[in-house]
């Protein structure tokens, strides 16, 4: 599979989803041509610097709605993880559940990752910006939470100006 760059189709998927309304369906369609999206993969619910960038990211969430864009959190957890992590933290963005981990392949974030002397495959955190045409604007890769949501804030404002 070809490494996902920018200007590249960003993979389109559909899976189960946690939202404020209740369990459902999410796919990239969804969102095409009006608003942006902002595809945020991380390793586990309720974990700290999971729930650091969410809480971040829950935090702006009316500036990116503003910007004209949409919040996805995405890891291999389930949905009642999931529903269990959004109710703690007042998480009103959907979150994915990629438990076959096919979405975060497609995009790259499913990788060997290595802890205390032991290698295992696990996501490595990162964050897509898709325009509204499905397009790639931005990957960030290696993602450090500290910060992390104001910045991609700043870009996602760039694609409304």
């Amino acid at each position: 599979m070809a490494e996902l760059t920018a200007l590249t189709p960003a993979p389109e998927f559909r899976l189960p989803a946690v939202t404020r309304s209740g369990e459902t369906e999410i796919s990239l369609l969804d969102y095409r041509g009006k608003s942006s999206v902002v595809l945020y993969f991380y390793p586990k619910d309720d974990t700290p610097g999971c729930t650091a960038e969410s809480c971040a990211f829950r935090d702006l969430q009316p500036d990116f709605v503003a910007a004209g864009s949409v919040i996805l959190g995405i890891s291999p957890d389930d949905q009642a993880s999931h529903l269990k992590f959004a109710e703690n933290h007042a998480l009103l963005f959907p979150l994915l559940a990629d438990v076959g981990h096919a979405v975060s392949e497609a995009y790259g974030a499913w990788k060997e990752k290595k802890n205390y002397g032991k290698t295992y495959m696990g996501i490595e955190r990162m964050t897509f910006i898709i325009d509204r045409e499905g397009l790639i604007a931005k990957i960030y890769p290696r993602v450090k939470v500290d910060e992390h949501a104001s910045k991609v804030l700043e870009f996602v404002k760039t694609l409304s100006a």
